[in-house]
């Protein structure tokens, strides 16, 4: 039984293939490129019982991970989230079964440890000593901590307003990092600069093939958490799209396996008001998304104001009759809340979006009586403490606390 059942790199636009063993980036169409298995050996050689004898991270899925070499392996413990019920808050907005997939919880604090981790990993498998990324600040932070881990130098540029903890992790990693007066797209143009000029790998999203995998791994435990019954919806906070894109490839996968019973969920990409791409080419009806200018949002995880898969981002929207839908700041951060007083989770803004749009589309009839939803949490309320304003009274040492009703 081999270790990975890695296959090839293919374009999911031309349908070049690439060797998996060399560095590639993008296809030379200039698409993403995608990972693909040789699912029907799989299938034939691994039973999903071999997973109840292996550790609870996400390396336990590493037949359908691109390493092919276990001594590559670059951890901090990563994956298997808990899959949280929320009932207070679940009566609150009229879904008896809600769940949130808790990523607050993994090394780093956000879902974006899980591409770094594969990212990192399949990096040092092929030998790469130098890479470079742009970040609105978590990936780049867990970009980081991971690349040290590896012995690899990162390079990361990120907007001037990125939260102040990804900043302190980039730099206490010993990351090269620069911010850029403009948006996560102006620091973008300056990492292409610099990979073409100096031939650093390129880390930035999808343009190399791996940190969908990690990120795909959502996916695979929340179908092994619910027993391999699928929910019937599940929401994802929106920015460059890797997770969703990720957790529709992951269930793939898995039907292919013949490990899930049932059908695919309908999956709900969320965004911001102020920056919702995706939202806007989905009721528009495109498969691609226009640039959105003058991008802003607390929730700044999702600030993408272009994102390069969002032809896959849309595709897995269609294909499983789900939705796009756009929060606003108010909400979101009325939310974040909403989900610490009901439920004492601090969550991110982006999960809050998350929640709020769980929350619209069953008052709009969307969600429909009865069904299973999960949100995804992609990172803990402590990355943007910030926003969080408290104003306490003050007491003097004399001083009595007041009867509470």
């Amino acid at each position: 039984m081999s270790f990975s059942y890695v296959s090839h790199l293919y374009c999911p636009k031309c349908e070049r293939t690439y060797d998996v063993d060399q560095i590639h980036q993008l296809c030379e169409c200039g698409s993403p490129l995608l990972v693909a298995y040789d699912l029907e050996a799989m299938r034939q050689k691994v039973k999903r019982d071999v997973l109840r004898e292996r550790e609870a991270n996400l390396w336990r899925y590493h037949e359908l991970l691109p390493v092919k070499h276990p001594e590559h392996i670059v951890s901090l413990g990563e994956g298997m989230t808990p899959l949280v019920p929320m009932p207070r808050l679940g009566r609150e907005i009229g879904i008896e079964a809600l769940y949130m997939k808790d990523e607050g919880v993994i090394p780093t604090g956000t879902f974006k440890a899980r591409g770094a981790a594969v990212g990192i990993s399949k990096a040092k498998e092929l030998g790469v000593k130098q890479l470079a990324m742009p970040t609105n600040g978590n990936a780049g932070a867990a970009w980081s901590l991971y690349a040290a881990r590896a012995g690899i130098q990162a390079t990361v540029v990120m907007p001037v307003e990125a939260p102040e903890l990804t900043r302190k992790e980039c730099a206490i990693a010993g990351a090269e990092l620069y911010f850029v007066n403009g948006l996560i797209s102006d620091a973008g143009q300056i990492v292409a600069k610099a990979i073409r000029e100096y031939g650093w790998y390129d880390a930035s999203t999808l343009k190399e093939p791996y940190r969908i995998e990690g990120k795909k791994t959502m996916g695979l435990e929340i179908a092994e958490q619910f027993s391999w019954q699928l929910p019937d919806v599940i929401l994802y906070p929106t920015g460059g799209g890797v997770g969703l894109i990720g957790i529709y490839k992951a269930i793939k996968e898995l039907q292919a396996l013949g490990w899930v019973d049932g059908r695919m969920p309908r999956l709900v990409a969320v965004q911001a008001e102020h920056c919702a791409p995706i939202v806007k080419a989905w009721k528009e009806k495109k498969r691609e998304s226009e640039f959105w200018p003058n991008a802003h949002t607390v929730a700044f995880g999702i600030n993408v104001p272009k994102a390069l898969g969002d032809f896959l981002v849309l595709e897995a929207v269609y294909e499983t009759n789900g939705c796009a839908i756009a929060i606003s700041d108010e909400a979101i951060l009325a939310e974040q809340r909403t989900a610490a007083e009901l439920e004492g989770a601090f969550i991110c803004p982006e999960g809050a979006a998350a929640f709020a749009a769980a929350q619209k589309l069953r008052e709009s009839g969307w969600i429909r009586d009865g069904e299973t939803v999960v949100v995804l949490n992609t990172g803990t309320g402590l990355k943007y403490a910030d926003l969080v304003q408290v104003a306490p009274p003050v007491l003097e040492p004399e001083d009595s606390l007041p009867m509470r009703e």
